[in-house]
């Protein structure tokens, strides 16, 4: 191969450097625009997933532990449209590890999981594929899950939470927008 260079290039010197001058600069730009940074936030404009995911709109939806109520929000995904259809939903959720509460499904829900390096109480999520997992206390996990939603204010939730088993009721916010 290093003959065959090499010998072409004898016979072509201003065509080969030309090729190669050719190469090294379209690298270069397609360098440059690749390294650019595309997000809407940076550009001003908006992506076609942005318009579809601010067209649909946040889902808010209430969390009743015992007598204290959670405003929470709903994520946009195929889990968190899957759960929204067993709303409204009155289930026993049982504790676990002393910083969540768990219920199994018998379905399974659509998932894409991910590990999200530290739990944050008031996140919903789904552990496997049947099992719905909130949490009531932060800290780092190994594991993977799907993301379904959070409580916006999770102040009182571990207190609600308390040692036991718990009935959870999980219901779509029905209240006027401001």
């Amino acid at each position: 191969m290093e003959y065959f260079y090499k010998k072409r290039c004898k016979t072509t010197g201003r065509m080969c450097a030309a090729f190669i001058a050719s190469s090294v600069a379209s690298l270069a730009v397609v360098s440059v625009a690749c390294a650019q940074d595309h997000s809407p936030t940076a550009t001003g404009t908006n992506t076609r997933s942005d318009i579809t995911d601010r067209s649909k709109g946040i889902t808010k939806m209430n969390i009743k532990i015992g007598t204290k109520a959670f405003a929470a929000t709903l994520y946009d995904n195929k889990t968190a449209e899957a759960f929204k259809k067993s709303l409204p939903l009155t289930i026993e959720m049982g504790e676990f590890n002393g910083n969540e509460k768990d219920h199994k499904f018998s379905t399974t829900f659509p998932t894409d999981a991910s590990n999200p390096g530290t739990i944050k109480a008031g996140d919903l999520m789904i552990w496997g594929n049947k099992t719905l997992v909130l949490f009531y206390k932060s800290f780092p996990t190994p594991y993977s899950y799907t993301k379904l939603g959070k409580i916006d204010d999770p102040s009182g939730l571990e207190a609600a939470a308390g040692n036991g088993d718990v009935t959870v009721t999980f219901e779509l916010d029905r209240s006027p927008k401001e």
